[in-house]
């Protein structure tokens, strides 16, 4: 069983990768260009509603309802059945979908009042948001049935084809920067006609695989369909329980959108770092697990069922702890290796290195959030997690009051930073009220060894501290370095800390091969 979980998470982790690489390479071409200015941040927000209702609707809420469902259809019912779902979910959502993008069109300059109500007093900056945003919305509606068809692939083992899929969205973008974007009046306005291209891409991608499973279908209106009234009503509570981290990010842009200009970017670069990592492990990881909890949940095996969330968890630990380590001691470094270049400043580098150590500190609650709420969705228990992220969320929205407010009113430079750290707060609030629920219904049983492998967890990632911050020296070294002593010094002490990492584990006793354990 594990074996064969982490065989699965090693495919979606490299085609992740690859896209995360590609996300990287994209928000450097970025930075060099467009820097983080007003116009940049004007993108960002027109990019990020539709990206936020993406990550709620589509990878969020609907794949955590739709995924149990559909496994228990094809588990218990015919496969005439599972297409009439499909059928039926793609009518039912592109339907929606299509109305509500209409709808944004028409009213985006009240999105962007409601997003970022900071850009009021600022006509050109509030104009050029809503104008971008009539174009890059759209990309809501082909990236939920890119979600939908992936959920399907995923449900039937093709965990690489979804995965590989975000990899489109990044080269198009980086195409659109680099060789249509200059010839633009306003340069900005390309980037979000690049996102509404690369939906329409990825979309196109995904077809052929569905047609192989027998499930490329013409989608039909079924709001009345049995499975389809059962994953709405599982879907509108785990809006709230999935996507927390995203209204909380969300809610961060709108505090943001009143603070010095160029905050926005530097969250989204800083955001972005903290991604990459979450997305490689956290987000691979939750993306196996979930058909493979779902089908236990279907077969009745609870205790298979436990067994793997307390490995699942494990690996968080393993994984997550130095990948913390890594981007906090080398925040300063990967900023400049990745972005100190064209319009993007040293006080661009300083002021996103503070929200990135913020947010770095969070990583283990965001990884621990992804793989805790599928033990609830597999079950189909949406309510327990809406009761745990409305508490998450709130509790993040007190804390950026309390965080930013006092930075502001004494005068600190980089406020944002407040906001970065209370969403890291609120994430690991998040995943602690989920592992009790999870514990409580008896649902998750830990087994032993817990305490030994978190004390040489933790021995091995202050080793591998030490190093980074006696190893990656003064900032100032790096900045006068260029680009390729750059990369190569900051890959030398990524792959140095991580030998010794996994070393110091080595030496104080882990087999990484007895966490991908056997199937009993």
């Amino acid at each position: 069983m594990s074996r064969r979980l982490l065989k699965s998470t090693g495919i979606v982790s490299a085609m992740t990768t690859l896209s995360r690489v590609l996300g990287l390479v994209r928000d450097v071409v970025f930075a060099n260009f467009l820097g983080a200015g007003g116009a940049t941040d004007a993108f960002f927000v027109a990019f990020k509603i539709p990206n936020f209702l993406r990550r709620l609707f589509a990878e969020g809420a609907f794949a955590q309802a739709f995924v149990p469902v559909l496994t228990e259809y094809k588990t218990q019912r015919s496969e005439a059945e599972v297409r009439d779902l499909v059928q039926n979910v793609a009518g039912t959502l592109g339907g929606i979908l299509f109305v509500l993008t209409v709808l944004a069109a028409v009213a985006s300059p009240l999105l962007v009042m409601l997003f970022a109500p900071g850009f009021i007093d600022e006509p050109e900056r509030f104009d050029l948001t809503a104008e971008m945003l009539r174009i890059t919305f759209p990309y809501l509606l082909f990236i939920s049935m890119v979600a939908l068809s992936g959920s399907i692939l995923n449900s039937f083992g093709r965990f690489a084809v979804a995965a590989f899929t975000p990899v489109f969205l990044n080269i198009v973008l980086i195409g659109i920067v680099i060789w249509v974007a200059p010839n633009f009046d306003k340069p900005v306005v390309a980037l979000a006609w690049g996102v509404f291209i690369a939906g329409i891409v990825q979309l196109l991608f995904q077809l052929p695989f569905l047609k192989r499973l027998g499930l490329l279908v013409w989608p039909k209106w079924g709001m009345r369909d049995e499975g389809v009234r059962r994953i709405g009503k599982l879907m509108l509570p785990a809006i709230f329980g999935s996507s927390v981290a995203q209204v909380n990010l969300l809610f961060d842009t709108i505090i943001a959108s009143f603070l010095v200009s160029g905050s926005v970017s530097w969250l989204y670069y800083s955001d972005r770092l903290v991604e990459f990592p979450l997305g490689v492990f956290g987000i691979a990881l939750a993306t196996v697990i979930l058909p493979s909890l779902s089908q236990k949940h279907a077969a009745s095996d609870p205790q298979d069922f436990s067994r793997t969330l307390d490995w699942a968890l494990r690996w968080v630990l393993v994984i997550g702890a130095p990948a913390t380590i890594g981007l906090f001691v080398l925040s300063g470094p990967i900023l400049v290796t990745l972005f100190h270049y064209g319009a993007f400043d040293i006080q661009d580098v300083d002021m996103a290195r503070l929200s990135l150590m913020a947010y770095s500190l969070g990583l283990l609650g965001f990884i621990g959030v992804k793989v805790l709420a599928p033990g609830f969705y597999a079950r189909q228990d949406t309510k327990t997690p809406v009761k745990i992220g409305i508490i998450a969320m709130v509790l993040n929205m007190g804390l950026n009051v309390a965080f930013v407010v006092p930075m502001v009113m004494l005068g600190f430079e980089g406020p944002h930073a407040g906001l970065a750290l209370a969403t890291a707060c609120s994430a690991f609030i998040n995943a602690g009220l989920l592992f009790r629920g999870l514990r409580r219904e008896g649902v998750l049983q830990v087994l032993p060894g817990w305490g030994l492998l978190a004390l040489r967890v933790v021995i091995a990632s202050l080793v591998m501290a030490g190093l980074l911050f006696w190893g990656a020296g003064d900032l100032s070294d790096w900045l006068q370095w260029g680009l390729w002593q750059r990369v190569g010094q900051l890959v030398l002490w990524v792959g140095v800390g991580s030998l010794v990492y996994f070393g110091v584990l080595l030496v104080l006793g882990v087999r990484l091969r007895e966490l991908v354990g056997k199937r009993s």
